[in-house]
């Protein structure tokens, strides 16, 4: 398997176990550490795949939920 293939998969992984559990498991949602960890790992892999690939909407997308996630992070980290 290509690496950069396993790479987006990785990613893609992430982002989507952090919905699922953000949909069905009440103590995990949007404010918690884990959810955007995994947004932040997640899109951090999609981007790295989408850099990989050139595909320039691609990159923007997942640079700015990185950015989102990580904003979130701080605010949750603030808050404490």
């Amino acid at each position: 398997m290509d690496y950069n293939l396993l790479v987006g998969i990785v990613g893609m992984v992430c982002i989507l176990v952090a919905f699922v559990l953000d949909e069905f498991n009440k103590r995990f949602d949007q404010d918690t550490y884990f959810y955007n960890v995994l947004n932040i790992l997640g899109a951090g892999l999609l981007l790295y795949y989408g850099l990989t690939l050139k595909g320039w909407p691609f990159v923007i997308l997942n640079a700015i939920w990185v950015i989102a996630a990580a904003v979130k992070v701080v605010k949750i980290a603030l808050k404490r």
